[in-house]
């Protein structure tokens, strides 16, 4: 027997490689609100959210920050992250379409257009300004 325990995703960390671009992104191209943009010793960690959902966030953080690692796992992480396999989001919306146009609008890095997937879900695919990949679909439709 497993006692359920009260827990919710508070936050998730998506590494970035350029802290004004990843803001510009997640504030400007998606509409994200700025929670914190905190510096330290020349890095930033930067906490955005969508508006009205204060309980969850993102912290866009620099990966060279991150405690233990060898300078070949930083390299790895930069290859990685280059590519665009590192780290991966994703977020929903009831207009796909809309989003996927204003963000086509602009200049984000677009992978997979708006596309009815085997699986039952209708969804798209862009990059950030570091490479993560941020998955966009649709929520189903309520009534």
């Amino acid at each position: 027997m497993s006692a359920a325990m009260n827990l919710s995703i508070h936050s998730s960390f998506l590494p970035h490689t350029d802290p004004d671009a990843s803001l510009a992104f997640y504030r400007d191209a998606l509409g994200f609100e700025v929670r914190k943009d905190v510096g330290y010793q020349g890095l930033r960690w930067i906490t955005v959210g969508p508006a009205g959902q204060p309980d969850t966030a993102i912290v866009l953080y620099p990966p060279q920050a991150t405690p233990g690692l060898t300078d070949a796992e930083q390299r790895a992480i930069a290859e990685m992250m280059a590519k665009g396999s590192f780290a991966m989001l994703n977020l929903a919306t009831p207009d796909l379409d809309g989003t996927f146009a204003k963000l086509q609008a602009g200049d984000t890095e677009i992978v997979q257009e708006p596309v009815d997937q085997p699986y039952g879900l209708r969804d798209c695919a862009v990059r950030d300004p570091a490479g993560n990949l941020i998955r966009i679909q649709q929520t189903p439709a309520r009534g």
